[in-house]
């Protein structure tokens, strides 16, 4: 029987429009004026990691934030990206300018996975933080009580690595045959089954991602039973 669901956010819980409009539209007008005012403390990490990352060892701090808009408009899954956004977001969420977006059929669904006991964990490419906050700032109310834990990046590794999954499995303290994980992404459903995971595949209207066999694919999360 499963006994935990890690669920993705962008395309899983929520349209991708609303993470890329949102919350990258938010760090991109930002991003410059942010480094220039935290150059000296907060920003002083991802200044130094992304000159490493870039190879731009003497790259100032408006060279930076255009590296980073870069990588911002590329999706690239960059730690130092991910961290900037992180921190930057978290303050309009709690200034009211950003909310978590979810698809209608998941509050009431995670809300009754948690109810049959189920542990209810998230894994995604923007941080702990961001994704705390998604949840904790959710339009409609806070989702935060139903969730056990977060994994990041950093915290858990590329989400197409099934290493990655066999931390989480660590860390969660489950067999990876009792932990089920919902995905868009077709290459992270590949890498959860390589590390003994169970999967599900969503396939919501308008989203990027295509399915691809041989996993099983709905299009909401009320087709999904996790004590099946």
């Amino acid at each position: 029987m499963i006994g935990a669901v890690v669920i993705d956010i962008e395309g899983t819980t929520s349209p991708t429009s609303s993470v890329r409009e949102d919350l990258y539209g938010y760090t991109r007008e930002r991003l410059a004026a942010w480094l220039a005012e935290h150059g000296s403390a907060a920003a002083a990490p991802i200044l130094a990691a992304t000159r490493r990352l870039a190879g731009r060892p003497n790259a100032d701090t408006a060279e930076i934030a255009e590296i980073l808009r870069t990588w911002l408009d590329s999706d690239v899954k960059a730690e130092p990206l991910k961290t900037a956004q992180g921190l930057i977001c978290a303050e309009g969420f709690r200034g009211g300018a950003l909310h978590g977006e979810f698809f209608a059929d998941v509050p009431p669904a995670l809300a009754a996975w948690h109810a049959a006991g189920a542990a209810l964990y998230v894994y995604s490419s923007g941080t702990v933080r961001n994704q705390q906050d998604w949840f904790a700032f959710a339009r409609g109310g806070s989702l935060s009580a139903l969730i056990s834990g977060y994994f990041d990046l950093t915290t858990a590794g590329g989400k197409r690595e099934p290493s990655s999954y066999a931390k989480i499995a660590s860390a969660i303290g489950l067999p990876a045959e009792r932990i089920l994980f919902l995905s868009d992404h077709p290459d992270e459903l590949d890498a959860a089954v390589a590390a003994g995971w169970r999967v599900v595949g969503l396939d919501r209207a308008g989203e990027p991602n295509p399915p691809r066999p041989p996993h099983r694919w709905v299009d909401t999360f009320a087709d999904v039973d996790p004590a099946e």
